[in-house]
């Protein structure tokens, strides 16, 4: 089964309190913002509950990827989607399913190395960096395929994007390559894989592909580039009745390139040339916007930072903490001179945050430290501690003790850079008072960055990161505000000035 045309338009006539849009040509109607899946997993209730609400509130559009959370987010929506159909809520024909292939990561990247290990590698693999490569050949893309259905429990996949297929052209800036020879080898292998993907839609196996790409927007000087007019013509040059139809790629308050940069034969925008090609243009990152290889986030944040000396304090406290930990206890566990550093390093939170604390670039940039590095490292810590000794003996104590203060710390410097974030919100909310009449009326800046990109002509959905239910409820507060759609060139080139 797959979204149809008739299911999804009388879906958009039961919910007539949204917006919905024609995605191209294909006579499917998707609601004006999406679910987009970047950071969820099928572990997690809130996201599972985040994902009903929005798709039975009439959110039909679900954008995810191969890559995603190692393969969880493709099976959280297809569980989502299982239970829905079952329950007689939500029919699979009444959702279109957007996902992607290209990226060689976790277990996708394992996978590739034991092929390697067996002499079948998959050729023209771009080697990007450590745990990360790219590839766009034909059997890759069909083996990725393969595995998304079956993690989603489709039969077909109602679009199939390419994803950041510019990675070969960084790596080839990189490598030192000629600029024109790597644009030309771009090109065809973009030209393969359309190939394939025009047979996999022969097949039954997808109904529609494009590209998802973080270039589409870029100068045309840029080496990393992705023109859309080439790509056009590589389809059109497979077949005039070609599947081509979406294109996706970053768009947002401070990233206006897609309104007004005119890097299209013609001095075409590419949102002017999507719009006359008839191509479903779907948006990513329109909270999330980078701007100096800073990512900032466009929503309201609590504006309640901690007191002078606050901080500094708490790092004292846990560095005390630690050092008792180093000297006081560890000695007498008889640990093994390598096990001893590992614990030693993984202790450390106090001695890593303490030159670094402020230098962080935003609040982003604390999340994905922490997330990332110090709560697994003080998890992995804690877990290895409380298995030394009995329940009631002096580690144990210290492990309670100590998670109390690096709570203390991290819930401090969250306070931090709510408070720089929320001064961050109200700059580019005055920034953007008076530029277009319709923009205005939203409240909250996160519901003005949308209603900024759904207002404008040309795009079709925007792809929000709904993880916790209320996102959802504040999207689905924006899209229930009626709004016009037309150019609005004059308010993003004050923006982009």
């Amino acid at each position: 089964s797959c979204a149809t045309p008739q299911a999804t338009k009388a879906w958009a006539e039961k919910h007539q309190d949204l917006p919905y849009a024609q995605l191209a040509d294909t006579g499917l109607v998707v609601s004006r913002a999406g679910f987009g899946c970047y950071r969820v997993d099928d572990a997690t209730p809130e996201h599972h509950m985040a994902l009903t609400t929005a798709l039975r509130a009439g959110i039909n559009l679900v954008d995810t990827s191969s890559n995603y959370t190692d393969g969880s987010s493709e099976r959280l929506v297809g569980r989502v989607l299982a239970e829905l159909s079952q329950a007689g809520k939500v029919s699979r024909e009444q959702v279109v399913v957007v996902s992607k292939a290209g990226y060689l990561q976790g277990s996708n990247l394992k996978n590739a190395q034991e092929r390697a290990a067996r002499g079948e590698p998959y050729a023209e693999v771009v080697p990007f960096g450590e745990g990360l490569e790219h590839c766009l050949h034909p059997e890759f893309l069909a083996d990725q395929l393969s595995a998304s259905l079956e993690r989603l429990g489709l039969e077909r996949l109602d679009v199939l994007l390419l994803h950041n297929p510019e990675y070969y052209l960084g790596w080839a800036k990189g490598q030192g390559k000629d600029l024109a020879q790597a644009r030309q080898e771009y090109y065809r292998r973009l030209g393969a894989a359309f190939a394939h993907l025009e047979a996999e839609a022969d097949q039954g196996r997808i109904g529609c592909y494009g590209i998802s790409s973080n270039t589409f927007p870029a100068a045309p000087d840029d080496p990393e580039f992705t023109s859309l007019s080439e790509c056009w013509r590589l389809a059109q040059g497979i077949s005039e009745q070609h599947r081509f139809k979406v294109i996706e790629f970053p768009f947002n308050l401070l990233e206006p390139g897609a309104a007004t940069r005119a890097n299209q034969p013609g001095d075409q925008t590419l949102l002017d040339l999507a719009f006359d090609l008839n191509l479903g243009v779907l948006i990513n990152r329109p909270l999330n916007a980078v701007l100096n290889q800073r990512l900032l986030r466009l929503a309201e944040f609590r504006d309640d930072p901690p007191a002078e000396g606050e901080i500094p304090a708490a790092l004292e406290r846990l560095a005390a903490s630690e050092a008792r930990l180093k000297n006081d206890l560890l000695p007498g566990l008889g640990l093994e001179a390598s096990v001893l550093a590992e614990v030693e390093q993984a202790a450390g939170v106090a001695s890593v945050l303490s030159p670094n604390w402020q230098g962080f670039q935003g609040l982003e940039h604390w999340h994905s430290v922490q997330t990332g590095l110090l709560v697994p490292s003080l998890t992995g810590l804690f877990q290895f501690l409380v298995n030394q000794e009995a329940q009631d003996g002096p580690l144990n104590e210290w492990v309670k003790d100590h998670a109390k203060l690096a709570q203390d710390l991290m819930s401090a410097l969250e306070r931090y850079y709510q408070s720089k974030a929320a001064q961050v919100s109200r700059g580019i909310k005055l920034q953007m008072r008076g530029l277009d009449r319709n923009w205005d009326q939203a409240e909250a800046l996160s519901q003005m960055a949308i209603r900024s990109l759904r207002s404008t002509s040309g795009v079709t959905t925007v792809l929000v990161g709904m993880r916790r239910r209320e996102y959802v409820e504040d999207v689905l507060t924006e899209l229930r505000r009626p709004v016009e759609q037309r150019e609005r060139l004059k308010a993003w080139r004050k923006l982009s000035q």
